[in-house]
């Protein structure tokens, strides 16, 4: 664990070196939803591979870069593309970036995935407020010795997506004319998409949508004390009655047609913010 807190150390020093603000505010950006970090202005652009430690995205539409500017005035800084457990990084590797935000001063971090919906309810393109997560990763970023300047040894998960920023998101939506909806995230393991099984399972446990992705950093994020909202793209209905194969090209272009949407409402939401 000290080998990974000099990693988290050195990464900090590089970025904080390169960028000429101060940001409070943290936006990670999923898959097929890299342009939602469009209308950032004074942009200081830094790839993933400059960065010491940082892993590399292998997976389509993440660009693989750290972005820091402004949007509607906030400083804000913002990664365009993440690590994926599947992708073979360990979940230190995954929450590195996560801690790095941390040490630069980041309190509030927004999170987006691209999710299979579960809920018969939701359609394509719908947008999801999540409220609270499931974990079945099978793994989780705080195993191992706990570095307490980061956080405790127990984090608190009752209350994980912040009250005040999910209403923030959703006077954003109302404003701009966007529905939303509202629910529970699964995050697993991948890169195999459910079965039939697995989405009946699911279903039963409560999910409103399943994705492999945010819950790691989350978590960490969790213990770092920042204050989260997070939000789903619905790119593919699971329905297991109705069952047909998921096409990672439907799912991307779903999110890409998503994309200005969500983006409308992470303004909305960070013009509300104060400064």
């Amino acid at each position: 664990m000290e080998s990974f807190r000099n990693k988290v150390l050195e990464a900090t020093e590089f970025v904080r070196a390169k960028i000429p603000h101060r940001p409070r505010i943290g936006l990670q950006i999923g898959t097929g939803l890299g342009d939602s970090a469009d209308g950032m202005d004074e942009v200081t652009s830094i790839d993933y591979k400059d960065i010491p430690y940082f892993a590399v995205s292998t997976v389509p539409t993440h660009h693989g870069r750290l972005l820091c500017g402004n949007i509607a005035g906030k400083a804000v800084i913002a990664m365009q593309g993440r690590f994926h457990y599947y992708e073979g990084y360990s979940m230190q590797q995954i929450t590195l970036p996560v801690r790095v935000m941390q040490l630069l001063g980041i309190e509030t971090l927004i999170l987006s995935n691209a999710a299979g919906g579960i809920n018969p309810l939701f359609n394509v393109g719908d947008i999801m407020v999540i409220t609270d997560h499931i974990n079945l990763t099978g793994n989780n970023p705080l195993i191992g010795p706990n570095v307490d300047e980061w956080g405790p040894r127990f984090p608190d998960m009752s209350q994980v997506y912040d009250p005040s920023l999910i209403k923030l998101a959703e006077e954003a939506a109302f404003e701009n004319g966007i529905r939303v909806q509202k629910g529970v995230y699964v995050g697993l393991a991948g890169p195999s998409l459910e079965t039939g099984a697995e989405i009946r399972f699911l279903k039963t446990i409560g999910i409103d949508a399943v994705g492999l992705s945010t819950i790691p950093e989350v978590i960490a994020a969790v213990h770092g004390g920042m204050a989260i909202l997070g939000f789903s793209v619905i790119t593919n209905m699971n329905l297991p009655d109705h069952f047909k194969p998921a096409r990672v090209e439907e799912i991307i272009a779903a999110a890409e047609r998503t994309a200005p949407r969500l983006h409308a409402i992470i303004r909305g939401v960070l013009e509300k913010l104060p400064a």
